[in-house]
Formats: C-alpha cells, structure tokens, sequence
C-alpha cells in the first residue's frame, strides 16, 4: 500500500462547504484506506495499492463532483514526493515579512522548460520563482493586507492549481507521517 496525500482545491470557501467527516466517507467509498483529514481547506491522507496518482487525482475528482455536485480539482502526491519539494525549495533566500508569504502551488500539468524566472502578476502579488514537474514556488506580496491574483498561475500557464502556504505544507507533511 502506498500512502498520498491528495490537495483538493475549493473545499470550505466560496459556499462549497464540506464536513470533513463527509469527505473522508466519500474517499473511503473508492476503497482507499486509512483515509484522515488535515485541517478544513481540503488535505486528505489515505492509502492505496494504486499507484498512478494522475488517475488517482482523476477518480477522485470524478467521485467528488458526483457526490458534491461540484468540481474539485485534485492534485495527489506521495509522502516522498511532498518531501521533496520542500525540502528543495528556493525560499531559503527570500525573506519572509509581515506583507510576504511564501506558497507551493500544485499543478496539473509541467510548465515549459523554457521558462524564465522570476516570473510576476501584473499586479505584482504573485511572483513565481521557480518550479518541479508538479509544483510551482511562490512568493506572495500582499497589498493592503492581500493578494489579488488568484488565477494568475492557470492563466498564465493554462493549468489547473491549487496552492498552500509553505508553512502549512510543512505542517501537511508531518501529519501525514503520522
């Protein structure tokens, strides 16, 4: 059995409010196991013998839209693999302040190998300074206490994300080995 953790976008915001309880049910109804919640904003721990996590993410996003009647766009990695993209992050060198954050944004699919960072928001809130295969590092300036561009990353790259800030993705991968 492998264990994941899948980063669902949309859950407990914009009226797609979900019990955590109801959502584990609906990830046990696919025959995971072991299924535990992490905190309400949509971070699911549980196991499986599957191992493709791109069908994973396909079959639970299915289930859910039948189930919520919604989208919920679902982005599925290892515990080894969320590992690795923190601890491999660039943010060592960019300072955190009370109007910086710092965020791991998962993605549905590469972004060019061409591309040149830092990459910015027009608005100048999102500025991307680099990327995994899956996932993109971000350094968030707020603007009068937030940031504005929330679909600037699908936008400018044509995928589908979902971002945690990087101090809660730490927490995420700790509860996770559990």
């Amino acid at each position: 059995m492998t264990q994941y953790i899948a980063f669902l976008r949309g859950i407990n915001v914009g009226g797609h409010n979900v019990k955590m309880e109801d959502l584990r049910d609906h990830f046990t109804e696919l025959g995971f196991s072991n299924v535990r919640s992490y905190i309400q904003t949509g971070n699911i721990f549980f196991e499986t013998q599957d191992t493709l996590a791109h069908a994973l993410s396909r079959t639970i996003e299915k289930h859910l839209e039948s189930k919520l009647g919604y989208e919920v766009p679902t982005f599925v990695r290892t515990i080894p693999e969320l590992e690795s993209t923190l601890i491999n992050t660039p943010f060592d060198d960019i300072e955190l302040t009370p109007d910086t954050r710092h965020m791991v944004a998962f993605i549905s699919s590469p972004i060019p190998e061409s591309t040149q960072f830092p990459v910015i928001s027009r608005k100048g809130d999102y500025e991307i300074i680099g990327a995994t295969q899956q996932e993109l590092y971000v350094v968030i300036h707020l603007i009068n206490g937030k940031f504005l561009s929330s679909k600037f990353i699908e936008k400018t790259f044509n995928v589908t994300s979902t971002g945690r800030f990087f101090h809660t993705s730490l927490k995420i991968l700790a509860a996770a080995k559990e």
